[in-house]
């Protein structure tokens, strides 16, 4: 999905649900990259969209010693202008407490 599609979806979104929380958070795993949230309510639940926005990895190297006590580092490289995006849609699953991911003809539900 292109950048322009996602705020597509986000306008869309909020024209036609009402929205409960809208966020960007720094990437879960640590890396450079933002991660955009978006929960809104349907009349078939709760609903979560999630885009990432990162930089492409082009490589991940690890520094080590063989002597007793040394440590290990991990150097990641990116690519300074490739991005690389990811898009994912949840429901709210009540019995379980927690998010459930959609994928393919689930996703049919949201217009």
């Amino acid at each position: 999905m292109s950048p322009e599609r996602w705020e597509d979806v986000k306008g869309m979104v909020k024209d036609k649900f009402t929205v409960l929380a809208e966020r960007q958070d720094p990437m879960p795993h640590g890396g450079p990259g933002t991660l955009e949230v978006l929960e809104f309510a349907t009349p078939a639940g709760r609903m979560r969209l999630e885009w990432s926005d990162e930089p492409l990895k082009l490589e991940t190297r690890a520094f080590a010693s063989k002597r007793i006590g040394s440590d290990v580092t991990v150097v990641h490289q990116y690519d300074e202008h490739e991005r690389v995006h990811r898009f994912a849609a949840y429901r709210w699953d009540a019995p379980g407490s927690r998010w459930v991911e959609m994928r393919g003809d689930a996703l049919d539900t949201l217009a």
